[in-house]
């Protein structure tokens, strides 16, 4: 049986602003910000106070529901700021960074002898256990709850993503670790996928099974991948892990070390020389963005993550805790008069319609975020269902999430989903409707009601 993976539905979007492959050190941010809204369903209790000085890798919180979860600091120096919104609730963690970091030490673990319990404690410890999520509900994974599969996606196909291959080289000790220790938690497969043509340092780790993946995006969306691999039924779980993190956990295990090191592609149009930067999780992003030749006054938007399912974050914003990505592109306040009465060449749609970037599909187009159009009630066009590769109706899905039917929400299959699945179909949708939002109420209520 062949593990090829070939994705049929989607959409490319390709776009300017690819990130070169040159790779240079960000400028050391003096600051480092964690915020507990990357963790979704997570409600922190602080470990800290404001003035602690701490190591990197020292536990800065924990999950309130789960004692055993820690979220430990990506860099040493001294807590300088907890922000805090309505009813005290934290909204950051704010950290001076020292000159010359200091790390916690974990411990080595040998990874070959060492026993579920032994690899379960130690990712529990050292706070690596966040990178770990879950299907379904895409939250972080529950450690008491053995996962039937694990699902690595070594391929990117969202606009402007980093090149995996690229950001992973040198890597190869540390992905094997992880993945070997990853074995372990699971009676079941660890499955990799990558790139059909890629060169993945992935592609030769042992304790998996490869997947190469082909087709427009998703195709390297883990939730695509998980659906044509090994569906998510009622009363199954399955975890995810990205590659990135990966690394930090097979360092952890070798070293003892909590290295929160990332390797960033700044992209976009609004970029003069898209390229990749090694930085820190949650290291401000001005280190990255306005050292390249974006001026402090230009009209643009700056999103940590993928244009299609990023976080829009401020000039003086974080990194996020998951991203990869830093996209830059022009802020889309800008309107044109009777714009819809005429030929349209330099926009993507999936309609023929007085659009036509079907000539052209390997134009790299410069797009900014103007949605072109408001939101209205939903118009049945059968667009979803041709960028949407799943084995699911999205439209069905969307509508029952919206009024909430919890029975018909587990018949059409959202234990298997996250919001970025839908971010494509979010992005063709001519009401305009926020289908990631959609969705991730939906399952919010779901883990509410049913858990």
């Amino acid at each position: 049986m062949s593990n090829d993976i070939r994705i049929k539905k989607g959409l490319d979007i390709n776009l300017k602003g690819a990130a070169e492959q040159t790779l240079e050190m960000a400028i050391v941010s003096n600051f480092c910000t964690i915020r507990p809204e990357d963790f979704h369903g997570v409600i922190p209790k602080l470990n800290l106070k404001v003035g602690a000085k701490l190591k990197a890798g020292d536990t800065v919180f924990y999950d309130k529901s789960n004692e055993n979860v820690k979220f430990v600091s990506p860099v040493s120096g001294e807590i300088i700021e907890i922000a805090r919104g309505e009813k005290r609730r934290i909204l950051a963690i704010k950290i001076q960074a020292d000159k010359e970091q200091v790390y916690q030490d974990n411990g080595k673990l040998d990874v070959d002898s060492a026993t579920q319990e032994e690899v379960l404690g130690k990712l529990l410890n050292s706070g690596c256990w966040p990178f770990v999520k879950q299907r379904p509900y895409d939250v972080i994974a529950k450690p008491d709850k053995a996962p039937k599969a694990i699902f690595v996606s070594g391929y990117a196909s969202a606009p402007l993503a980093a090149d995996l291959d690229f950001t992973l080289q040198g890597k190869e000790a540390e992905l094997q670790a992880a993945i070997t220790a990853l074995g372990k938690l699971t009676e079941g497969t660890v499955h990799v996928s990558i790139g059909k043509n890629s060169n993945s340092p992935l592609a030769s780790v042992s304790g998996a099974t490869i997947h190469k993946v082909s087709g427009p995006h998703p195709s390297g969306n883990v939730g695509t991948q998980i659906n044509k691999i090994d569906p998510v039924n009622k009363g199954e779980v399955v975890w995810t892990v990205s590659p990135q993190d990966l690394v930090i956990i097979g360092e952890l295990l070798l070293t003892g070390k909590f290295n929160a090191e990332r390797v960033v592609a700044l992209v976009g149009s609004s970029v003069e020389k898209p390229r990749y930067f090694t930085t820190k999780i949650g290291s401000e992003v001005s280190t990255m963005v306005y050292d390249k030749g974006i001026s402090k006054d230009a009209n643009v938007r700056i999103i940590s993550g993928d244009v299609l399912s990023g976080k829009h974050v401020q000039p003086d914003g974080a990194l996020d805790y998951y991203s990869n990505v830093v996209s830059v592109i022009p802020e889309g306040d800008d309107y044109e008069f009777f714009g819809w009465t005429k030929p349209v060449f330099n926009k993507i749609s999936t309609s023929r319609a007085l659009t036509f970037s079907w000539l052209n599909p390997k134009k790299a187009y410069d797009l900014n975020t103007n949605t072109n159009g408001e939101h209205r009630a939903f118009v049945t066009t059968g667009t979803y269902e041709e960028v949407f590769p799943l084995d699911i109706f999205p439209m069905q899905i969307l509508k029952a999430c919206m009024y909430k039917d919890l029975d018909e929400m587990e018949a059409l299959g959202m234990y298997e989903v996250a919001p970025e699945d839908f971010a494509l179909t979010e992005f063709v949708c001519v009401s305009k409707q926020p289908h990631q939002r959609i969705i991730r109420e939906g399952l919010d209520l779901m883990l509410k009601e049913i858990g």
